[in-house]
């Protein structure tokens, strides 16, 4: 186990790989730049208009649906631990608290968890935010 930062204690060993987490956390910011949509149907070519509705936040997204189906293809402990890491992400606990903040994501979990952390604007910062705080990285 790699030694959190900061401190002497081991980083805990986590459910979810480290390779997915990052891979959820690069999906999550390819969906985080969407932004509300202009015109709803344009009705023109879209490369006439510099494919810029690939950035628009649709009901339909494609990175929204590949984002959700990734976390709903998780194992229960691992959607639990990326919840976790959201949460130690976002500063809703420490790194030396892990064990009880994995619980309350345990005592929390429910059939709507890719729609919550779907919800979560800042869900790739988070998870990476919780990562560090434990010691971890996607650079690792």
């Amino acid at each position: 186990m790699k030694r959190g930062i900061g401190n002497d204690t081991e980083a805990p060993e986590l459910a979810i790989p480290l390779r997915k987490v990052c891979f959820i956390i690069a999906k999550a910011r390819a969906f985080d730049v969407k932004v509300a949509v202009m015109e709803p149907d344009a009705g023109s070519n879209p490369t006439d208009d510099n494919e810029i509705g690939v950035l628009q936040d649709h009901a339909d997204d494609p990175v929204r649906e590949e984002l959700g189906s990734l976390i709903s293809e998780l194992s229960l402990d691992e959607q639990i631990d990326l919840v976790a890491l959201m949460w130690l992400g976002r500063d809703d606990g420490q790194a030396v608290d892990w064990e009880e903040v994995r619980q309350q994501a345990a005592y929390a979990h429910n059939e709507h968890t890719a729609d919550y952390l779907c919800g979560n604007p800042l869900l790739g910062d988070h998870l990476e935010a919780g990562l560090d705080a434990l010691g971890l990285s996607c650079s690792d």
